[in-house]
């Protein structure tokens, strides 16, 4: 009976620690460089993993929300890889900086370059993009992913999280956004126009302080003159004195 118990403990002792060693298997995912700001523009990293030990990840391809289009969509371009940005006709034309735009990116596919190029077995990259404007009226933004191995197997990350439900075996990336600060800037622009300022200020600062330094030099120049002048008179006197004498 005892024997049989430390059996039945030893299996639940072993199963739990291979539940516990085995690795957590991770998911294609999407996350700004800083903040993504509700009608402003940011730098998106949709990373992925390889999650495959016999296999690289030679493709990936990023679908962008139709519901939500965006009107300028930059990836960064990457060593090792070809891009390609597909682009389709709006049912609804946007408004941007004045202008009206009938076509948004729909699609972004990165392809691996060479024999042995693409993402090897126990690592991940980051694929940059530069989006915008992001939408006022959502908090998030939903991107279906589908990424190919080099052994033709594809893994397609779609699945949208459901309110309450357990997270879905292959979850589409999803990214959130923040509201617009106050003074109506948004993300990126909002910090490039802080750098600005600060570099303005610096300038600023370093000009007054030339212009200081410039100003005491004067005044100092014209005290030394003047310091100088009485010097000789009081030397011209002294010498009519002795003459006198």
């Amino acid at each position: 009976m005892k024997a049989s118990r430390l059996a039945v403990t030893g299996a639940v002792a072993a199963t739990a620690v291979v539940v516990l060693s085995s690795p957590a298997f991770a998911h294609v995912s999407v996350q700004a460089e800083g903040t993504a700001a509700k009608g402003g523009y940011a730098v998106v990293d949709f990373k992925v993993p390889n999650e495959r030990d016999n296999a690289s990840t030679t493709k990936l391809e990023v679908n962008f929300p139709a519901d939500h289009p965006l009107a300028s969509v930059m990836p960064e371009p990457m060593p090792g890889w070809k891009i390609v940005v597909t682009k389709s006709k709006l049912a609804k034309p946007l408004e941007m900086h004045g202008k009206q735009i009938t076509e948004a990116v729909s699609k972004v596919t990165w392809t691996a370059t060479g024999k042995d190029g693409g993402i090897q077995p126990g690592y991940f990259e980051k694929f940059p993009v530069s989006v915008g404007a992001l939408p006022e009226d959502a908090d998030e933004l939903v991107f279906k992913a589908i990424q190919t191995y080099s052994n033709k197997e594809v893994v397609r990350w779609i699945e949208v999280q459901e309110e309450g439900a357990e997270e879905p075996e292959t979850p589409a990336p999803v990214l959130a956004l923040s509201a617009a600060s106050e003074d109506g800037h948004h993300g990126a622009a909002a910090a490039e126009e802080t750098d600005a300022k600060t570099e303005n200020a610096a300038a600023s600062s370093e000009v007054a302080s030339a212009d200081s330094s410039d100003t005491t030099a004067r005044v100092l120049g014209v005290v030394g003159i003047v310091v100088g002048a009485l010097g000789v008179a009081y030397g011209v006197l002294a010498g009519r004195r002795r003459s006198d004498a």
